[in-house]
């Protein structure tokens, strides 16, 4: 598996302008990627204010996500201001090459920024079975909670995309490693870089990890698309080999 990592500044509550920035960036995606992955939010940056900028799954960034994937062959996910049936979703959106589009809504909303006061909390865990991988695409500050990203399905990819501030950076480092150690998974983390509309700084880190917590790709601070190969035999391999997954704790999730 190949994956892209884009990671990019964004232009506030713009989703125009930011598809135009992104189309640069898409135009340039190396052969054979199967996977481009953008940040949380990428059509806005994190606002609070989705009444000015929220789309519709029949928008123009849906089919923008439907286009570039077809075009590149590859899967685009990265996740959107949405507004449906009168309430607003800060949304992942998988989209497949061949237009399939499967959806996961934030469910651990960021309550120091007021995004519970905003955004419908999602309820489903999303696992994505695509080119032989499952993979289990969260967002941002989903990264805080173990619970909700154990791997019960035996996915392959834990993956977050992010709108993660600069201050915190370091936690972002230690919980990405943390996911892919105790899910004895690979972990993708994509983050932004530059500076939001509240003034709040973002320094990237985007990184790879494999099932040991060791860097595939260590934290990157520039703005850029990084690519990273996964090995599923290799992955396959290590879990058969150190079978910790078998022998996690049984549980149920409660709303």
């Amino acid at each position: 598996m190949k994956i892209a990592i884009v990671q990019t500044s964004l232009v506030w509550e713009n989703p125009s302008d930011n598809r135009t920035l992104l189309e640069e960036k898409l135009s340039a995606i190396s052969p054979n990627t199967d996977l481009i992955v953008l940040p949380e939010m990428f059509t806005t940056g994190f606002t609070m204010q989705p009444q000015h900028c929220a789309e519709t799954m029949e928008g123009s960034t849906v089919e923008w996500m439907q286009r570039w994937a077809q075009k590149c062959e590859a899967a685009v996910v990265g996740s959107v201001v949405i507004k449906e049936n009168g309430n607003y979703y800060n949304r992942l959106l998988f989209v497949h090459p061949e237009g399939k589009i499967e959806v996961y809504d934030k469910r651990h909303r960021f309550t120091l920024a007021g995004e519970d006061q905003v955004y419908t909390a999602g309820k489903k865990r999303l696992i994505v079975d695509y080119r032989g991988w499952k993979i289990c695409p969260l967002i941002c500050y989903d990264l805080r909670f173990p619970v909700f990203s154990r791997n019960t399905e035996n996915y392959d990819i834990s993956l977050y995309v992010a709108n993660w501030p600069a201050p915190r950076i370091q936690a972002w480092d230690v919980l990405l490693r943390a996911r892919a150690v105790e899910n004895m998974c690979y972990t993708i983390g994509v983050n932004r870089v530059g500076t939001d509309g509240n003034n709040h700084p973002y320094v990237g880190h985007s990184q790879a990890i494999d099932c040991f917590g060791n860097y595939l790709l260590a934290p990157q601070t520039a703005e850029a698309i990084f690519y990273v190969e996964l090995d599923k035999t290799l992955l396959e391999e290590n879990r058969k080999r150190f079978a910790f997954l078998s022998d996690q704790d049984t549980f149920t999730i409660i709303d």
